[in-house]
């Protein structure tokens, strides 16, 4: 069976991100950094969850939520001079890539229901 897109995106942030995030300094690593991994692999098991559930929408809207908080932490990591711009800019077109396909998911969902 083929993952969907969001999915295997989202698998290969954290494939890319994580290593990256094991490297940070001792005083982030395990604050900042544990958070953001935690959220990856929150938002990949919520991904794969939502896959297979029938209410989808509920959950897809919190994992857009968990997105974004994903977004502001990888700011902070530029902010604080933890990770180079070219790294943030890539971390940032892989998030707003799963952001794309997410909205798209929670629309289609919409559509769903008001068309039951």
């Amino acid at each position: 069976m083929q993952d969907l897109p969001i999915i295997q995106k989202t698998y290969d942030l954290i494939k890319w991100y994580v290593p990256i995030l094991n490297r940070l300094p001792r005083d982030h690593k395990f604050l900042l950094g544990d958070r953001i991994t935690t959220g990856l692999y929150d938002l990949l098991e919520g991904l794969i969850r939502a896959r297979y559930s029938r209410d989808k929408l509920p959950q897809l809207e919190s994992l857009n939520s968990n997105l974004d908080i994903l977004r502001h932490q990888t700011r902070l990591l530029l902010d604080f001079n933890l990770i180079k711009t070219e790294r943030y800019e890539y971390a940032g077109q892989l998030l707003n890539a799963i952001g794309t396909d997410l909205g798209g998911w929670i629309r289609q969902q919409h559509q769903r229901l008001s068309s039951s």
